[in-house]
This record gives structure tokens, sequence and C-alpha cells, in this order.
């Protein structure tokens, strides 16, 4: 919308009930409701879309990422209607959006391919039979997906025949088409991806690759251009063979050839998806042109704006797809709620913020969780990773859990500094899950001192003054505070003295640490200054009067406790809660629908036996129990929706 209105066209947005106030819909000259929330019944009702197209007597559709934006179905609906489609034509839709059809076309295009098997597999026991021929592990993928939905790797022939199972009821719920293939899983590969633009005049152009092998479940979190793993050559070859593709299929419009790279720098093709891609901005940034403006001037029958020549690589640019999610849970399970406070971090120099939310949006389980795409640009990588830091410390996320600790963590890992990834780099790096910002001791210290200068500022503010001229004096009229901290279990003692905007703390009656700000209150986040070292951002999530503390520090939310030493010698003699013992209960990881229950109450199971499915995002999800027993009661149903922490059955 924003391209449209720079090329001075009016634009018409399409909303389901649920987005009736969404950044889209507030943002175009026109909206149109299509339907409820669920998208079926909304943004996937082509009757209704093309009525609101005659309605507003709109003359084309751009049709966005996901949806209808690869359905060549709606692409023909759109041809019946005199109604321009902002992409490729139905026959480069339908070729590419098949994965059996488009390894084909690739092979015969002479575009290197992962071996597996060419048909469809039929059921669990074929699948199994093809995987043995192929040899273990493998990748069990929906032939018309897209998105890490329907997509599994399996190293056995247990996890064949779940794969077999799951991949194909996602795939029937994400794209209504259940079949699948499976290839030749290749260990500790990259993701790189090449974008092409291509007119009806016989261009086809190659703008250069993405990195993107930061992933969880199969789904992009971290995208940059260029990739650090790319020589000239291999660059090349991988543009050279990906518009060799786009013109097996007669492609024009925007797209993406997506590739796997293994270690010796060998690439095959993935998929190609025919759409403008969520991380095109990255690849705006490098090269200096906007897609959707080259998208719509080719729907409209011109030609390319550039030719190959003009194409270069101009600095560096990183994107982070930040999430309602919570990290701590499989790298990433959908958060929901409201968004109660929301500042993007656009006041820091080359930082871009694509988003479709606001102060307010609320974040649902009827779509894709994602809140925005964070982009920073440098004139090298790493001033591209500094600005994206800077950016992540910055911005402003209340009311839902999200990523943004986990993206944080990455950018600052060293493997991911050195260029030294894969896709399998969050399981390798977090084994056992991950766990946020592991303080050093400095580290741990510093944080201390911070929260003491919160809590000073907490108590500052409660005081009352008879006489208000005072009030601009208010950082010399605070007597010191002797207080307890408590942070990742660890317990100091504190002396706390101001002067001016700077705190002095002094932890265990040794470490001296000076804390200064022009605290600003009306703002959410703090600029700091440990020690008159550099200037650093920190927010303070929430406070209590109890002194419970939330401070996000390094881009993790850590939870700190800061009282009086008075109340913490009468705390030794406060009764303490017992935990209650989760072993026997089963509680849902994330709001979602109940596929299905495989157990009844009475049943024996064992540890990690499956006892319920739920779908959240499309993606579908195996609970087990975590011990042996047998099934006490059940508190959910088939099709029944559910809140994270929800009780699903207990254990006797």
């Amino acid at each position: 919308m924003r391209t449209c209105r720079d090329m001075g066209i009016a634009t018409v947005a399409i909303h389901s009930e649920a987005d009736n106030n969404s950044v889209h819909t507030l943002m175009a000259d026109e909206a149109v409701c299509v339907g409820p929330a669920p998208s079926s019944q909304s943004y996937l009702n082509m009757p209704v879309i093309v009525e609101a197209i005659k309605a507003t007597g709109a003359q084309a559709v751009h049709p966005g990422y996901g949806f209808l934006s690869e359905n060549k179905e709606f692409a023909k609906f759109l041809a019946a209607n005199n109604t321009a489609f902002i992409g490729p034509g139905t026959f480069a839709i339908d070729a590419m959006g098949d994965k059996l059809k488009s390894k084909q076309i690739a092979m015969n295009a002479k575009v290197n391919t992962i071996p597996g098997f060419d048909g469809v597999v039929e059921d669990a026991d074929h699948a199994v039979k093809i995987a043995g021929e192929i040899g273990y592990p493998v990748m069990i993928k929906a032939s018309a997906g897209g998105g890490g939905k329907g997509m599994r790797i399996a190293w056995n022939e247990k996890e064949t025949r779940d794969g077999f199972r799951f991949s194909s009821q996602e795939a029937a719920s994400s794209f209504g088409d259940d079949r699948l293939l499976v290839e030749k899983f290749i260990d500790t590969p990259r993701h790189i991806e090449m974008q092409i633009i291509a007119d009806s005049f016989g261009n086809t152009l190659w703008l250069n690759e993405r990195e993107c092998s930061i992933q969880r479940r199969n789904q992009k979190v971290v995208e940059e251009a260029p990739s650090t793993f790319l020589d000239a050559n291999t660059r090349r070859a991988m543009g050279e063979q990906a518009v060799a593709l786009a013109k097996a299929v007669n492609y024009k419009s925007a797209g993406t050839v997506e590739f796997l790279v293994d270690s010796k720098k060998n690439f095959y093709f993935l998929e190609m998806n025919t759409r403008l891609q969520v991380e095109h901005p990255v690849t705006e940034y490098i090269t200096g042109l906007d897609l959707v403006r080259e998208m719509i001037m080719v729907a409209a029958g011109h030609p390319l704006s550039i030719t190959q020549e003009d194409v270069g690589i101009n600095g560096w640019a990183v994107e982070c797809r930040v999430y309602a999610e919570n990290p701590y849970k499989s790298f990433g399970l959908p958060s929901i709620g409201r968004l109660s406070r929301y500042v993007e971090p656009t006041h820091i120099p080359n930082v871009r913020v694509d988003s479709g939310v606001r102060e307010g949006s609320e974040i649902s389980m009827y779509y894709d969780p994602m809140i925005s795409k964070l982009v920073t640009y440098g004139k090298d990588r790493t001033e591209a990773l500094s600005s994206m830091c800077s950016a992540l410390d910055n911005y402003v996320i209340r009311g839902v859990t999200h990523n943004v600790p986990l993206c944080h963590e990455v950018l600052r890992h060293p493997d991911f500094i050195k260029g030294d990834i894969s896709t399998n780099f969050l399981n390798e790096v977090y084994p056992d899950g991950f766990t946020g910002k592991q303080l050093s001791s400095e580290e741990h210290k510093h944080l201390c001192a911070i929260a003491c200068a919160f809590h000073a500022r907490q108590q500052l503010m409660q005081q009352t003054f008879l006489n208000q001229t005072r009030l601009p004096q208010m950082g010399k009229v605070m007597d010191s505070l002797e207080v307890q901290v408590k942070l990742e279990e660890k317990t100091v003692t504190a002396l706390v003295k101001s002067n001016d905007n700077a705190y002095e703390v002094s932890l265990n009656g040794s470490d001296v640490i000076n804390v200064s700000s022009d605290w600003s209150l009306s703002s959410p986040t703090q600029t700091l200054s440990v020690n008159s070292g550099s200037p650093f951002t920190v927010q303070c999530v929430n406070s209590s009067a109890t002194g419970s503390y939330q401070i996000q520090f390094d881009g993790t939310v850590f939870d700190l406790e800061v009282i009086s030493l008075t109340a913490a010698n009468l705390r030794a003699h406060m009764p303490v809660k017992v935990p209650e013992d989760q072993s026997s209960v089963l509680r849902s990881p994330m709001p979602g629908t109940v596929l299905s229950v495989s157990c009844a109450v009475g049943d024996k199971v064992a540890e990690g036996q499956e006892v319920c499915v739920i779908e959240a995002m499309k993606m579908q999800n195996s609970l087990c129990v975590s011990r042996d027993g047998r099934v006490k009661s059940i508190h959910c149903k088939e099709k029944e929706s559910l809140g994270e922490g929800d009780l699903i059955l207990e254990l006797e």
C-alpha cells in the first residue's frame, strides 16, 4: 500500500471480522469485510473476494504472502472477471506449487535436484519402503505446501510412520491436498534462496541470494542478504539455474527459488515460491529495488526497469521475524493476547519495521502469530547486526510473549557471527531447548545494580512531598536504602545511594557499581550507563509494590526481587508453599484446537505415549504423558478450543 501510494494508485483492503481495525484495513483507501475470522470463510473465500473487487471497481489484486497468493484457481477466477493478478501466470503457479511437478520441470531444466522418490506416497507402509530405499534420514513433505507446514524429518521407521500421519493431516488442513513426497534429507544444510524478477518481454533477472538457515520447525526466523557462505561463482551458478527454472515455466513477476546447500557448496533445488517472500525487504535494501513496484509495473505490461548488469550488492541487510510466541517452548509455541503496549524502534537509523499491528491489536489463534518483520541495514554485516541488536533492545512489546530473546541470542552467538550456521543451528546450539541469555558473573552484578536503581526510583516516586518545589530535586532527597536482591536463585545485599540521576550501589559490602540515566519516566525504555561505560538500553517490563521486577536485559526478560532487609528477615519465618506435582497432569502448552484424544478414562498409559494432538496456527503438535499411569479424568474433547495452560487430563 505504501508503494501504491507513492505511485498514485488507490488501494482496497479486504479483511475478516477479526481484522476490522487492523493496520492494513485502516491504511487502505477503501476496506471491505469478506467474512468471519476463520480464513476458510474470509481470506480463502474466492467468490466473496471477487464480489468485493466488483463492488469497488478494483483493476488488480496483489495477493500478499499467504492465503490465495499461490492458488492457480484464484488467478483463473480473477482472469475470468477481467482483473489483473499481480503475480505469475496460472501455469507457473500450478507447476511450481506442486513439488512433484516442479521437481520434474527442474530436472528437465538442468537444475540440481535432491535425490528422492518422484511419485506420490500412497500410505505409511509405502513411505517406509521408499525411505529404506533412499536411506535415512529422509524428509517427508507436502506436495502442495510451503512455509514449513506438512514437513517432517524421519531417522527411522517409527518416525517415518508418525511423519506420514502428521504431514498428511497438516497438508490437508493447510492446503486442501494431503499428497506427500519423500526425499533424501541433506544433513547440516544451509537454506539459501535466490530472488528472481521477470517481465513479459523475455527479461528474467536474479537479484542475489538470501540466507535463511536460522529456522525452527522448518520456518524461518532470521534472514540476511547476502550470504556469508557463497562465493561469486556459486552465486552466479545458483542465479543462472533459478533463471533457467523461471524461464521453463514462462514466469513473470517476482518469485523465489529455494535451494539447500551442503558444506561443499553443492546446491539442490528445494521449491519455488510463486509470490513475494516475507523476507523480500533484505533484497530491496542491498539492491535498491522496490520489488512491489516492479511487480505492479510487470502486471501492467511494462518491462523491468533494470538489466542484470545493474544488479549489485550494496551493503548488508538482516531481518528478524518477530513472533507472538514463547521461545522457551520448542523454540516458539504461539502466544495470543492483546498488545497492551507496542512501540516500534523506528527512531534507530537504518531500521525498517513491516508490521500489521499497532498498540491495542489482538493476536488471535486464527492467523500466523507474526508481529512484524524487523529489518536493519548497514554498510557491512557487523553494522547491520549491531543495529539489529539495538533495535531488538528498543522494541517494546507488551501483552504477549514474543521471540525477541531468541533473536537477540542468535545474533550474539559466536557461530552465527562467524557465519558457521545450518538449518540445524537452533537444535545444535540449544539441544535442551532455549533458556535465554546466560549471565556472566559481571553481568549478574550489573543487573542487580540496575534493579536497585529502578527500585530506588520507584521508592522516590511513591514519596509525598508537601513542598512541590522540591520535585525537580528528586534525585537528591532520598536517603540510602538497604535492600536484598534476588536474581536466578542468588541473593545479595545492597546499599543504594543517590546522586542526581546516578545511583551508587554497593553489593555485599564490596562491589561498588554506579548506574546513571536520564530516567525518562514516560518512556518504556531506559538508556543506562554502568560505571561510565557505553550506554545501552533496558526495559522495565513490569514492577510491583512488593518489589518484584521484570527487566529486559540484552533481549531476555529476567525476574528479580528487591525488598528491604527488614522484609527479608521477616520472610525467613514465612511458610514455604509446596509446588504442585505436574507429573500427574497434562496441560496444553499453547492455545489451539483439539484434533484428537487417543485415550479414555481408565486406560493405562506409558511414559512418552501420545494421548492428544493439538493444532495451533495450522501446525499439529503431539502431546505425550510424562510418566506411566492410569487415566483418571479427561478435561477436553475433539474440536474444543484450549488456552495455554488448560488442563487436558489427569493420571491416578
